[in-house]
C-alpha cells in the first residue's frame, strides 16, 4: 500500500472515530497533496508526499516557535497536535551520529575541501538523506565536516 493510499485509509478510519483534531490534519494533508498534483499534473509518489509531509512539519515548527513568542498557547497546543499527526507519515529519522557519517562518506566520495565545496556536497546530501533527516541538522553537519 502507497503512503497516499494509507493516508486516505486514516482518514476513513478518523471519520469512523470522529477524531476531529486527526481528521482536519488528514484533510489539510490531502489537500496539499491534491494541490500538488493539479498544479504540477503528476501523480505522486512516496517520495513526494513525504516532501510535502516534511513541509508541513517544518511550517507547524515556524508556527510553534512564532505562537510561543507571542504567548498563545492554544495555537501553540494545535500546531503540536497537528504536528505529532504528520509526523506519523514520515520515515524513521537518523540519529546526529548517522548523520555525520553519512556526510562523512559523501564529502569523501566527493573529495571536498573547505566551505567552498558546500553546494555540491548539499546537493548530493539532499538527492540521499531526504525525508530521513533534518536538513537543518544535516546543514550543519556538512558545515562542520568541510571545516575540519
Amino acid at each position: 500500500m502507497s503512503l497516499k493510499d494509507q493516508i486516505t485509509e486514516d482518514m476513513k478510519t478518523a471519520m469512523r472515530a470522529k477524531d476531529s483534531g486527526r481528521l482536519g490534519t488528514i484533510r489539510l494533508l490531502l489537500a496539499a497533496m491534491k494541490q500538488k498534483e493539479v498544479d504540477e499534473r503528476v501523480t505522486l509518489d512516496d517520495a513526494a508526499v513525504v516532501a510535502i509531509v516534511d513541509k508541513l512539519v517544518k511550517q507547524r515548527k515556524d508556527s510553534i516557535e512564532a505562537f510561543t513568542k507571542a504567548e498563545r498557547q492554544d495555537l501553540v497546543d494545535q500546531e503540536v497536535s497537528e504536528m505529532t499527526v504528520l509526523q506519523g507519515y514520515l520515515p524513521a529519522r537518523l540519529s546526529a551520529e548517522e548523520v555525520m557519517a553519512e556526510v562523512q562518506a559523501i564529502v569523501a566520495e566527493l573529495g571536498a575541501k573547505g566551505p567552498g565545496d558546500m553546494g555540491k556536497v548539499m546537493g548530493a546530501v539532499k538527492a540521499r538523506l531526504a525525508g530521513k533527516a533534518d536538513m537543518g541538522a544535516v546543514s550543519a553537519a556538512v558545515k562542520a565536516a568541510l571545516a575540519s
